[in-house]
């Protein structure tokens, strides 16, 4: 597998959250590390499922975000972090 920088992951994950969200992407600063999903993002469950989907094309089966999401429960989903996704796919895919 190759080996990503952790900021080449975050470019990506800005990306895909941008293409996810589109317009309604209301956010003051840019999507860094610490930008939570819940209140930072306000994602609704369609556009995690929506992420879900566009993490999967890019990365391949080795980024199962629906199934890491599966193993949280509600405080942990809502607090998460882009940064704690940066984390999981540099993860897999070292």
């Amino acid at each position: 597998m190759t080996n990503l920088t952790r900021d080449d992951v975050l470019q990506t994950v800005r990306r895909l959250i941008v293409e996810v969200v589109g317009d309604d992407l209301d956010m003051t600063g840019p999507i860094e590390l610490a930008t939570s999903f819940g209140r930072d993002l306000e994602l609704e469950s369609i556009e995690f499922v929506a992420l879900a989907e566009k993490l999967q094309q890019h990365y391949g089966d080795a980024v199962d975000f629906t199934a890491w999401l599966a193993d949280k429960d509600l405080d942990e989903i809502i607090a998460l972090t882009v940064g704690d996704l940066v984390e999981y796919i540099a993860a897999c895919r070292s």
